[in-house]
């Protein structure tokens, strides 16, 4: 009965955990009686498939779960677990500890491990680390998520602060104190999960402060236009350095310095067609598959977020709908061919304009807005919607709360033309159009434009 109920000791000890959390008396009986039971089977021992190892074999750095090869295909997110089980897809990234409770049990439903981020302060906080109680507020929180999450049989690793900076002034110093404090109480805690960190690119003085600072298993690098240096510079630096490490973070360019953007600053987001080429174009020219250091990489973003623009990294619509980049995964994870059709955007276009045409609008102005799609039976409806531009920064972080759209009348003139009138308050907008086809999928674009007030 046991063995049927609970897959291995790790799941029995961590409904056990559950049960007693719950206070259920009944529930907390019949799983002492089985632990029990399983214990007397395993000599007292905590079963071995609990844990996680990154080993160096003949071919390269392994990753071993459950005492097997574990061949990560991540993707950076927080939710449509399903959909990434059925893409091909075994593991997911999170940044931070917010419902990683549901996260990690929705995870474990669908066969997907989870890496769970413990949101490190960076070095650049020098008050904070500079204060002992601070500091010591900051462990504890970490002692706690690892106390409480350790058994999770979806957990696979820790990741220890996301795009940190590891300078070599010894200005820094209690900033490395700390953060080696933290791995040494997660390695006393929990010696079964393997700890990383992240930084930006390849920057090869972070890398080394790292190996001669502090006490990783791995570094991982959210990288997206430099991942086309990244083969060179792993090969280049390898006389130093030649551990494994991961990608938690690839896809298209962001809205960062770079990027093409308007006279006015606003960055020109490409149409889902044109993102779902770049994200294919790059693994298969860029990636460094070959590398045997390389243990996995995470697409990034498996789900929908607000950063500039509600669809500039989203996969998936608010409503866990698929845009194309999900079938390119697909494709990428299992081997075979792409699958499905998604609406195909060429470009969307203001009276005739396009966004790098710098549009200026007078305040009330009737505006005509027209898509050209390469397959124009594939939509089934168009939603058409107004925002201000969201260049709130806080702390020179993108604000992560979405805006409401404008309470805009957009009439439309069929399937691929809108018609409206632009906003009377000067400033800069952007229109979006999210198109969705009869399968229930969807593509999207947008235009920035700028209204002004004559003087």
């Amino acid at each position: 009965m046991i063995v049927y109920l609970f897959k291995s000791f790790s799941d029995l000890a961590y409904h056990l955990l559950q049960g007693i959390r719950m206070a259920n008396l009944i529930i907390c009986t019949t799983y002492l009686c089985a632990l029990a039971s399983l214990l007397a089977c395993n000599g007292g021992k905590v079963n071995s498939e609990v844990t996680v190892r990154i080993v160096k074999s003949d071919s390269g750095y392994v990753v071993l779960r459950n005492g097997k090869p574990f061949a990560i295909k991540g993707a950076s997110g927080t939710a449509n677990f399903k959909t990434l089980h059925e893409a091909g897809g075994n593991c997911l990234r999170v940044w931070d500890t917010t419902n990683l409770q549901q996260i990690l049990d929705s995870a474990h439903a669908n066969k997907i491990a989870v890496i769970a981020g413990l949101p490190m302060q960076n070095s650049d906080q020098v008050d904070l680390y500079n204060d002992p109680v601070k500091v010591a507020r900051q462990l504890s929180m970490f002692q706690t998520i690892v106390e409480r999450y350790k058994n999770h049989p979806a957990l696979l690793m820790w990741c220890l602060g996301n795009e940190l900076d590891f300078p070599l002034s010894p200005f820094n110093n209690n900033f490395y104190d700390g953060f080696n404090t933290a791995t040494k109480m997660i390695r006393q805690l929990d010696p079964n999960h393997p700890i990383t960190t992240t930084i930006i690119n390849f920057n090869r003085k972070y890398i080394a402060n790292i190996q001669l600072r502090c006490d990783l298993d791995l570094v991982s690098f959210n990288i997206f236009k430099d991942i086309n240096k990244l083969r060179g510079n792993l090969k280049a630096f390898s006389w130093f350095w030649n551990g494994p490490f991961m990608i938690l973070e690839w896809g298209v360019d962001g809205p960062w310095i770079g990027t093409q953007s308007t006279a006015w600053s606003a960055f020109i987001e490409d149409p889902s067609k044109k993102k779902a080429e770049i994200i294919l174009d790059r693994y298969r020219q860029n990636m460094p598959i070959e590398d045997p250091r390389m243990v996995g990489n995470f697409i990034f973003f498996w789900g929908s977020k607000q950063e500039v623009t509600h669809t500039w990294f989203s996969m998936f619509d608010e409503s866990g709908r698929k845009s194309e980049p999900v079938a390119v995964m697909e494709s990428i994870w299992t081997g075979k061919p792409q699958q499905g059709s998604y609406p195909k955007i060429r470009s969307m276009l203001l009276n005739n304009k396009g966004a790098s045409d710098n549009i200026l609008l007078n305040p009330g102005q009737t505006i005509v807005s027209e898509l050209s799609l390469l397959e124009r039976d594939s939509v089934r409806y168009v939603r058409w919607r107004i925002f201000r531009e969201d260049w709130y920064k806080e702390n020179g972080q993108s604000s992560m709360r979405r805006p409401p759209p404008l309470d805009s009348k957009i009439e439309s003139g069929g399937k691929l033309t809108a018609r409206f009138k632009s906003p009377m308050e000067e400033g800069p907008y952007r229109i979006f159009a999210e198109i969705y086809d009869y399968n229930g999928n969807f593509a999207t674009c947008n235009t920035p434009f700028y209204v002004v007030i004559d003087p």
